[in-house]
């Protein structure tokens, strides 16, 4: 796909997410007039204002945009999933009131006149209005203050008769009746209350995630430690330790404290190797350069390794600047190629391939160059960012891939869409024979928001059996 037609596609999907917002938070929970109009131009804005975050907050000129315009990007996702969940308890309370009024026309009772009668009971000096019948004469019998000269006849928006402030609905035959099919006591229609206790429900609803998701994003990546079982694994290697982080996305919504956690985190750990496994930055080095310095500070035994991600390709300047930027910071790129790590006076093959963005760009993953040629008696571990180039590493007989990408959805329920694209969504997985780890990430893309999927760092250990 095109990046035109994806920003199309994206356009499309916002568009049509904002007119179903309308209609049910809108539309549906409000009465023709100044309300709605103002609110309908609300939404119209802030339609605008979500692609153009999208946009705009690349750029340095945009970066004032991303906190409102992640932010409602989030809230409108999740409103988008709390009210789709409404729908069925919506259409069956829906259902519900329609069956009522159904039998109460067959009874030749208007809908709402229960509810009005039992006020009236309860206060019989406040019932003013008749079931049956009403005309001037009968309204001064009930208000004899008013003659028949001072009865007033006006007509409603609804056609019916207010006479002396009493409102009179005709009935069969043009006989007036009480009340509006669609009042309540409180005269607030059913379909009416039924529309603003949903929006209420999907707003609280929405919020409330939206804060929990905050709150875990900016939160302490979890550590996750990991045993995957090797079996070509030379046994001298048992025990060899890797510190795998992924997508920290260095950014407008991030700082320089978020470098130095994920590094304070990581040197925590001790390992043997640090695997980078793309997606550190959304921007330039001019722009972002010194939220990366704290990467200088990493400690392993056998060095701090990176791999592009596709936002390396994203930005304006493409990747070459950020690999040539590692390198001084001490992060050695693996762009299409492999080292040896010697442990235990054994050899094990580290590579790394770039990313399937850099196709368009002729910089894509060359899996030849980086595991050709090799001794493949030595097992190998492969930096790869998306889990999906799992299926061209099979073929080359590698052991583990690393990988991250996923964020493991993020938000959910992005979680449930992600397996239409990639094999592996977090966590360990094999294709084709070959094992998968993928980590969630230890940052956030777009809103700074993440549920059911907090962000991590993984310990992950190798080794040739299951301990005993």
């Amino acid at each position: 796909m095109t990046i035109v037609g994806f920003v199309s596609l994206v356009i499309c999907a916002i568009t049509v997410v904002h007119y179903y917002l309308w209609r049910r938070l809108v539309r549906s929970t409000t009465r023709p007039g100044r309300t709605r109009r103002v609110l309908t131009w609300v939404i119209v804005g802030l339609a605008v204002l979500a692609p153009v975050t999208l946009v705009a907050s690349r750029s340095e000129w945009g970066h004032f945009l991303a906190w409102p315009g992640f932010f409602w990007i989030a809230t409108m996702f999740y409103l988008l999933v709390f009210l789709v969940v409404l729908e069925i308890p919506r259409a069956v309370a829906l259902l519900v009131v329609r069956g009522v009024e159904h039998r109460a026309e067959r009874r030749g009772v208007p809908p709402g006149v229960a509810a009005r009668r039992a006020k009236r009971d309860a206060q019989p000096e406040l019932a003013v209005r008749s079931e049956t019948a009403v005309t001037p004469a009968s309204v001064a019998a009930v208000r004899p203050e008013h003659s028949l000269r001072s009865v007033s006849v006006a007509r409603t928006d609804r056609g019916e008769s207010a006479i002396g402030g009493v409102v009179v609905v005709p009935g069969p035959g043009g006989t007036p009746r009480d009340g509006g099919a669609k009042d309540t006591a409180g005269g607030l229609s059913r379909r009416l209350f039924i529309a603003r206790t949903a929006a209420v429900a999907a707003g609280a609803g929405a919020l409330g995630t939206i804060g929990f998701g905050i709150r875990t994003a900016l939160g302490d990546p979890v550590i996750e430690s990991v045993g995957v079982v090797l079996p070509r694994l030379d046994p001298r290697l048992n025990g060899l330790r890797f510190a795998v982080v992924s997508d920290i996305h260095l950014g407008p919504l991030t700082g320089t404290e978020h470098t130095r956690r994920i590094v304070r985190m990581i040197n925590s750990l001790e390992a043997d190797v640090v695997a980078v496994v793309g997606d550190l930055v959304d921007g330039t080095v001019a722009e972002l350069g010194p939220l990366a310095r704290p990467l200088k500070d990493l400690e392993s035994r056998y060095g701090a390794y990176f791999v592009t991600g596709n936002h390396e390709y994203y930005t304006a300047n493409g990747p070459q600047e950020w690999i040539e930027e590692l390198r001084e910071l001490g992060v050695r790129p693996l762009g299409n190629e492999r080292v040896e790590i010697a442990h235990g006076g054994a050899v094990l093959d580290l590579a790394g391939v770039n990313d399937v963005g850099g196709v368009a760009s002729g910089d894509g993953p060359d899996f030849e160059r980086a595991l050709g040629g090799r001794d493949r008696s030595r097992s190998t571990v492969l930096l790869a960012h998306q889990p999906v180039q799992a299926v061209q590493a099979a073929t080359y007989g590698v052991d583990l891939q690393l990988s991250g990408h996923t964020h493991g959805g993020q938000m959910v329920p992005f979680n449930l869409i992600i397996p239409m694209q990639q094999p592996v969504v977090s966590g360990l997985g094999e294709v084709d024979g070959t094992q998968v780890y993928v980590t969630r990430g230890a940052g956030f893309w777009g809103p700074p928001v993440r549920v059911g999927a907090p962000p991590e760092i993984t310990l992950l250990e190798v080794r040739n059996e299951k301990p005993r």
